[in-house]
């Protein structure tokens, strides 16, 4: 199938789903507390997930 008619047939089905952007237009954006609690959850879990380096060992 040819790019051009298979980006035609993605718009086409496009147009024929229901737009359910109109849901969302009163949603609000999240407070900087929120948005702060969220970003250090994230940085925790990274932390918890990512293995410990050990120091290399000094020979003498």
């Amino acid at each position: 199938m040819t790019p051009e008619a298979h980006l035609y047939l993605h718009r086409q089905r496009l147009l024929e789903l229901p737009h359910p952007q109109a849901e969302f237009r009163n949603f609000e954006e999240p407070s900087g507390l929120r948005v702060r609690l969220g970003w250090t959850l994230v940085h925790i879990g990274l932390r918890l997930v990512t293995p410990a380096r050990t120091a290399p060992a000094l020979s003498s």
